[in-house]
This record gives C-alpha cells, structure tokens and sequence, in this order.
C-alpha cells in the first residue's frame, strides 16, 4: 500500500496503483472515476498527475486523507 499513517501520498499513480491505494479493485476504481471524470480530466499517459490525484482524494475521499502539507 502506498499509504503511510492513512495518509495518501499525492504522486503520479496509475489506476491500478491508486486503486490499490484505496484498496478497491481497478473495476471499482473506473465506475467511481466515470462519475468525476468531468472534474479530473483525462490521464497523462499511464498516470494521473499528482493534482488529479489531489482531486481524485477529495472528490472520492476513502479510507485515508492526504497529508496536510500537499
């Protein structure tokens, strides 16, 4: 898991990392994604820059929170 703490580093994830993060499989991961995809925009390639990602957290929220310093 990429989380410390439950707290979520904000880097670049792919979506089957990120769903690890918020330990769901990535099937899971894309139906939350489709319901923001609007306010989270297309990835960079693999990865979702850490803004999405920032955004990805905040919108989804999950069982972490990401660090206050981010």
């Amino acid at each position: 898991m990429e989380s410390k703490n439950n707290l979520i580093e904000i880097k670049p994830y792919t979506k089957k990392e990120l769903a690890g993060v918020f330990g769901i499989t990535p099937r899971c991961l894309y139906t939350w994604l489709k319901e923001i995809e609007m306010e989270v925009g297309p990835k960079k390639g693999k990865y979702y820059t850490p803004n999405q990602v920032r955004i990805i957290v905040k919108l989804i929220g999950g069982k972490g929170t990401m660090n206050p310093d981010e």
